[in-house]
């Protein structure tokens, strides 16, 4: 479990510097440059991913603590609620009517899924990821509406970019569904 918790604390602290310090990343890149920054930022963001994989996956196996048990009816929701987070991910990446309706695909995505995760899993193990990732992305949500807005370098806007962000995320919610929740994770969102 302790595996699992230094993982998050090193996954989302280093994806929380602009929530709690807004300033604090400019000030690193011009003190160390670019290229330090990102170098830095992505190894702190690897190591913290991989031991909340492993740290997930030990504390499944060696006998997880239940919290409550949630009812079966709770799992077809969390199936339905899956769909969009997937064409949400797509439309993070492809602007279009989507990414400018809902500002912040992503962030909305990462909401969608830890709150399906949450409904149809009950241990402590499970809190503390999706729990973890749902408290995150609603503080960044709060957070970007009291900071400006950064000059991403995007993708240029296209009219196939909506159509190509639902089917692209239909088909990977099917693929999910069918094989790959199982293969990536052990477990068959459908039993």
């Amino acid at each position: 479990m302790l595996q699992l918790i230094v993982g998050l604390v090193l996954f989302l602290g280093t994806h929380s510097i602009a929530i709690v310090r807004p300033g604090w990343r400019t000030q690193l890149v011009e003190r160390f440059g670019e290229l330090p920054w990102k170098l830095g930022y992505g190894a702190v963001s690897v190591l913290g991913l991989a031991l909340i994989v492993l740290g997930y996956g030990a504390a499944r196996a060696t006998d997880p603590v239940l919290l409550y048990q949630p009812p079966m009816w709770l799992r077809h929701v969390s199936l339905l609620l899956m769909l969009p987070a997937f064409t949400l991910v797509l439309a993070a990446y492809l602007p279009g009517r989507i990414q400018r309706a809902v500002q912040h695909p992503m962030l909305l995505a990462v909401k969608i899924w830890a709150t399906a995760h949450l409904l149809a899993n009950g241990t402590l193990a499970d809190l503390l990821l999706f729990g973890g990732f749902l408290a995150w992305a609603v503080a960044d949500r709060i957070s970007l509406k009291r900071r400006p807005e950064p000059s991403v370098p995007r993708a240029p806007a296209a009219k196939w970019n909506d159509l190509i962000a639902v089917a692209g995320g239909l088909v990977v919610y099917v693929a999910f569904i069918l094989f790959l929740h199982r293969w990536l994770f052990g477990v068959s969102p459908v039993v």
